[in-house]
């Protein structure tokens, strides 16, 4: 039975654990902010973003684009949103609604490095893995889309410029109120989720989650331990999931192929409400952002463990992990 010492206890315990995971997650971001903040400052991103153009022409997409999809890679999915608007703005760059959803979908994939490749590597997978699979998938699912949509011909109309215009930090006091605020949501919605999982672990309502997942993620090599990890990763995003699994995998309660394959998947495909609702907004079309960023995620994550399977522990830890 419950009564107030032990609800006491409990909400004790989950605060402690917050502060725990959260402390985990800020000791990646916060020097990293900083030194983001450093290179906009420089304005050294328009440097990445010439390095990217050539690729960016093999995915059917302006060179200048580059710059769009750098700034996102870099900084994070807004700041590319505001490079593509100021783009719009002051060259007069034009994109088909196909030429966006590529870009949008090309971001959704690959964005904010600095932090999320963190994240993985604190899980024990290698950076460069992950790098090289996310930036060079982000490519090849470019590519698809762009091809499929000019052999049917759809899209081809000029993308209409969004109304949407994130708010932009001009001072340096706004910008350090605003990553308070963010580290403040970040805060809170950790200690939402590990509330919500204590509780369906409690109800044993996590054992009928697992049950109806775990038969489809079983398939693409992730065990039943990070199987509700993975869906916070795949709806909110890894900043959340990835906090909560660095703590699983030090912990040992997840083996690190688990890991590994649960941080593919959602390195692939993460945030889909929150992003996918926000691309849609700025004009990318539902086909490329969402469904089939789900597709290629499941098919490459699939692929990979078929790949993997039957690799030696040592074998894995020598081409995945950080040893």
């Amino acid at each position: 039975m419950f009564n107030r010492y032990t609800i006491l206890r409990f909400f004790q315990r989950i605060l402690k654990e917050t502060g725990k995971t959260s402390w985990i997650l800020f000791k990646i971001m916060i020097p990293i902010s900083i030194a983001v903040k450093i290179i906009q400052e420089l304005n050294l991103l328009p440097y990445v973003g010439k390095l990217l153009a050539p690729l960016m022409n093999l995915v059917g997409l302006p060179g200048e684009t580059g710059l769009i999809w750098a700034s996102a890679l870099i900084v994070n999915i807004y700041g590319g949103i505001l490079t593509y608007l100021s783009l719009v703005s002051s060259s007069g760059l034009s994109l088909s609604s196909a030429q966006l959803t590529v870009l949008l979908t090309m971001i959704l994939v690959a964005h904010t490095f600095p932090v999320e490749l963190q994240i993985a590597r604190k899980a024990g997978i290698k950076m460069i893995v992950m790098f090289l699979l996310r930036f060079v998938m982000a490519l090849v699912l470019g590519g698809l889309i762009f091809q499929i949509y000019r052999f049917f011909n759809l899209f081809q109309d000029t993308a209409p410029i969004p109304q949407i215009i994130p708010q932009k930090n001009t001072t340096l006091l706004q910008w350090v109120l605003g990553e308070l605020q963010n580290y403040a949501t970040i805060l809170l919605f950790i200690f939402s989720l590990l509330l919500i999982l204590e509780l369906l672990k409690v109800t044993h309502i996590i054992g009928y989650i697992n049950r109806l997942l775990y038969p489809v993620l079983k398939v693409l090599g992730i065990g039943k331990e990070v199987v509700p990890i993975a869906v916070v990763g795949l709806t909110l995003g890894i900043s959340y999931g990835g906090a909560i699994i660095i703590k699983e995998a030090n912990e040992g309660k997840a083996s690190r192929r688990d890991v590994f394959y649960a941080l593919t998947l959602m390195g692939l495909c993460h945030s889909m409400i929150e992003d996918t609702l926000l691309m849609i907004a700025m004009g990318g079309k539902i086909s490329g952002v969402l469904f089939a960023r789900i597709i290629f995620a499941l098919f490459i994550s699939w692929t990979i463990v078929q790949l993997t399977k039957n690799f030696s522990d040592k074998q894995f830890k020598r081409w995945f992990l950080v040893k």
